[in-house]
């Protein structure tokens, strides 16, 4: 019997800058929005950044998607994230929560959600971030706070602590919602939803293996062995 998507609390957003991928997903009606970063549209060859842009807003039609700045500095990044604003309603322009420097960006954070640009705070990995970063848009519009649950679980710490001691700073602020960013399973979904968490991102990867969601195991074991029969057969293999 096939996953009821209905019944998941957390949006799945996805993230990527494939614009073929984008397109495609943005077919998927379990895709509530999508999310992509410098280093993701680097790979993805896009090299006119503003018609990458304005072409994925199009794409979307409607749903939230977020862009990132790329300067070094706060001057350019506030220039940046006015013309990514400008894009359209459903864009939420996303900062990073220092500057390459190690300095924080609350101070940008706060001009910025004062004059009504939505954001969205990027490459957050601790509590205490998330607790500067609440401060910081008090007074702001509807914001996502990302913090990269997969790549803390890649340095060997459980993120399901952190991202639930950050829903509880972000309980008293219903103008912000948690984003678990970068996740590697899909089993970070279930982690996302029984949490309560807002969302969670999605790469093309991952949104493929989400038909895997409450699979049979005997039946995902027939199939494993029927794949490898497959493909030893179709090597050639024989001794």
């Amino acid at each position: 019997m096939a996953f009821d998507f209905r019944s998941l609390r957390v949006k799945l957003f996805a993230d990527g800058a494939d614009v073929s991928a984008i397109e495609e997903l943005a077919a998927d009606e379990r895709i509530c929005g999508f999310t992509t970063n410098p280093t993701l549209m680097r790979k993805a060859g896009v090299a006119d950044y503003e018609a990458f842009a304005r072409k994925v807003v199009t794409i979307v039609d409607g749903r939230p998607v977020s862009f990132e700045v790329f300067a070094d500095d706060f001057a350019g990044m506030e220039r940046q994230a006015r013309l990514l604003a400008s894009l359209g309603g459903n864009v939420h322009v996303k900062i990073p929560v220092t500057d390459p420097s190690g300095r924080s960006s609350a101070d940008l954070l706060r001009a910025l959600g004062a004059e009504g640009v939505h954001l969205n705070v990027t490459a957050i990995m601790t509590v205490a971030q998330v607790e500067t970063v609440t401060r910081a848009l008090e007074n702001a519009p509807s914001a996502i706070v990302s913090l990269f649950a997969g790549r803390v679980a890649d340095t060997g710490r459980d993120p399901v602590p952190i991202m639930v001691d950050a829903l509880a700073v972000l309980e008293g602020s219903p103008n912000l919602e948690l984003l678990w960013a970068s996740p590697r399973e899909v089993l970070n979904v279930v982690q996302a939803h029984e949490i309560g968490c807002d969302i969670i991102t999605l790469t093309p990867d991952l949104v493929a293996k989400l038909d895997l969601l409450g699979h049979d195991l005997d039946d995902y074991s027939l199939d494993t062995v029927q794949m490898f029969h497959r493909d030893a057969a179709a090597a050639g293999y024989d001794f």
